[in-house]
């Protein structure tokens, strides 16, 4: 399964006002690992950068002003995420109303919204009443964001992708595993690389015929009660 993580920064909280995107990073997931591509660009908003949105991302009019427009790399973004990967973000409702904001202005189809997986939804229903912010998910999860002084498309991408791998339940959900159980001298138990099965409700049918089974009998009988094989068979 082919998953994007990707994260926007703008110039404010508005879409349908006059805020636009400055800067997309995604990256790709293949079975919940990543593949090594990423998707990084900043964009011209065409417009100032205000104060409040500056101190955010630190991404300023003189850095944008040679940058290209998001018509400019629209297809580029499209032909990165593809027809119908997930789209993994953290607070979707915000991005996505912003991408297709863009991409409706710049005359591209929008992005369905059924394809995007909110992990701040998921974050909010594992630990209800704590804080889900990136930064507090890092945290929680151990993951190492020293690096985000500021706000940063690619970098929150990459830490979410981590996030998103532990709220899932690691780098291979479907992969489950049991832990090696230690017996009373610390040394790996006799079941430590097996899984028990449950018992069978009904045992399988013999494949003796009757005639082996008496001649068996018999032959168990000759051997005598001390025998090996008498024992086993009254344990059987």
């Amino acid at each position: 399964m082919r998953e994007i993580v990707l994260d926007t920064e703008t110039t404010g909280f508005y879409h349908d006002k006059d805020d636009r995107i400055v800067e997309i990073g995604a990256l790709e997931l293949e079975g919940h690992l990543p593949t090594g591509r990423t998707f990084h660009v900043y964009i011209n908003p065409e417009r100032p950068m205000p104060k409040e949105a500056f101190d955010v991302h630190g991404l300023g009019d003189d850095f944008l002003r040679d940058k290209p427009k998001f018509a400019e790399i629209a297809q580029d973004f499209i032909d990165f995420v593809g027809d119908d990967s997930r789209l993994v973000i953290h607070n979707a409702s915000f991005d996505m109303k912003f991408l297709n904001a863009e991409l409706k202005r710049a005359g591209f189809p929008t992005l369905p919204w059924e394809r995007a997986l909110d992990t701040l939804a998921m974050a909010r229903d594992k630990f209800p009443g704590a804080g889900n912010s990136l930064d507090a998910l890092c945290r929680r999860f151990g993951v190492d964001n020293s690096g985000r002084e500021l706000h940063g498309a690619l970098l929150d991408s990459e830490l979410l992708a981590e996030v998103y791998l532990q709220l899932i339940g690691g780098r291979q959900p479907d992969l489950v595993l049991d832990q090696p159980q230690e017996d009373s001298s610390g040394a790996p138990g006799q079941d430590a690389f097996m899984t028990p099965r449950a018992p069978r409700p009904h045992p399988l049918p013999s494949r003796l015929t009757a005639e082996e089974a008496k001649a068996h009998a018999e032959f168990i009988a000759r051997l005598g009660e001390e025998s090996v094989w008498a024992r086993y068979t009254d344990q059987a």
